[in-house]
C-alpha cells in the first residue's frame, strides 16, 4: 500500500488538533461528545411524532448551537464557540425567511 503524503498531513494535523488545544479548550473528548449526545436526545425527544422524527435544515442548525453549549459548558468565555452559536441561530432565521 502507498501511503498518500496528503493523507497522512490530514491525519497528522487532525491528530494535533484533538490532543491539543480542542482538549484543552473543550476538555476531555469522551465526557464532551457525551454532554453533546445528552443534549441532542433530549432535543429529540421534543421533535418525536406519532410518525416518528424527521429532521430538518432548522434542527440540524439548533443540534449544532447544542454542540456549541456542551463546548461553552467546559469554557464558557470561548469566543468562538459564542461566535458560532449566535451564526447558527443566524442561520435559522435565514433559512425561515427564505422565499
Amino acid at each position: 500500500m502507498t501511503e498518500n503524503p496528503k493523507e497522512l498531513n490530514v491525519l497528522a494535523e487532525a491528530s494535533e488538533i484533538i490532543y491539543g488545544d480542542r482538549e484543552k479548550t473543550y476538555g476531555k473528548p469522551s465526557k464532551n461528545l457525551d454532554v453533546i449526545a445528552n443534549l441532542w436526545n433530549s432535543y429529540l425527544v421534543g421533535r418525536i411524532t406519532a410518525e416518528g422524527y424527521h429532521l430538518n435544515a432548522q434542527d440540524v442548525a439548533l443540534m449544532m448551537v447544542l454542540l456549541k453549549i456542551a463546548r461553552l459548558a467546559n469554557t464558557p468565555n470561548h469566543h468562538d464557540s459564542l461566535v458560532d452559536s449566535v451564526g447558527y441561530l443566524a442561520l435559522i432565521d435565514r433559512i425561515n425567511n427564505e422565499s
